[in-house]
């Protein structure tokens, strides 16, 4: 699933909290901030991904 297809330019903006928000109810990650990077996310996050 593709939440964010931009240049990624170290700025969190309207559209990375939109990702965010997106990938958190997709993977029913209930936080008090919806589109806020918190610690839950990161963890769920950090389990999908490889290092390359």
């Amino acid at each position: 699933m593709l939440l964010f297809n931009e240049d990624a330019d170290g700025t969190f903006d309207d559209r990375v909290e939109d990702a965010v928000r997106t990938y958190q109810w997709s993977r029913g990650i209930q936080s008090d901030d919806l589109g806020v990077y918190d610690r839950e996310t990161r963890t769920e996050l950090e389990s999908e991904t490889k290092e390359p």
